[in-house]
């Protein structure tokens, strides 16, 4: 059993893909924007230093899975929700009694080969992934053995 937990981040790749947190400084960003109470609880509560992140292109012709990153820093107060001039504020988040939070990942790698959406809801033993049954959440838990067989489909050894 690893001891590391195992995840699905879903960004759009123009407003950020894989490849913009590849060209960053250490290749590393906050995980930001993120406003829905069971995707914060994940990020504030579960993420952990050293957990895996499958990097998923969503609201394109072929959403998939394209790279890996790893979380770097475990959750801290998004401090995009206290800013008006940004486009994730929320006037109810105060530094004070944070709603929000995110955390820091840093690129690890581009998958050989995108495992698109399509290609996952073919396999019988992913029918259970939260991707294919709650596929709204943009922060979503991947069970060791789903992550396992999709970097068995992708062509990747770890």
């Amino acid at each position: 059993m690893s001891k590391h937990n195992h995840w699905l981040f879903k960004s759009e790749p123009t407003c950020f893909s894989l490849e913009d947190l590849k060209n960053l400084p250490d290749a590393t960003e906050h995980w930001d924007g993120v406003r829905n109470y069971q995707a914060r609880n994940f990020l504030r509560d579960q993420i952990k230093l050293g957990d895996r992140v499958f990097f998923y292109h969503s609201n394109t012709a072929e959403p998939a899975i394209v790279g890996i990153a790893q979380v770097v820093r475990e959750g801290y107060p998004d401090w995009t929700a206290f800013d008006p001039e940004n486009d994730h504020f929320d006037p109810r988040s105060a530094p004070e009694k944070p709603i929000w939070y995110m955390v820091d990942v840093r690129f690890v790698r581009v998958l050989p080969r995108p495992i698109t959406l399509a290609e996952l809801r073919g396999i019988p033993a992913l029918a259970g992934m939260a991707l294919l049954n709650r596929s709204r959440l943009s922060v979503q838990p991947v069970r060791e053995e789903e992550w396992d067989l999709i970097l068995k489909l992708a062509g990747v050894e770890e």
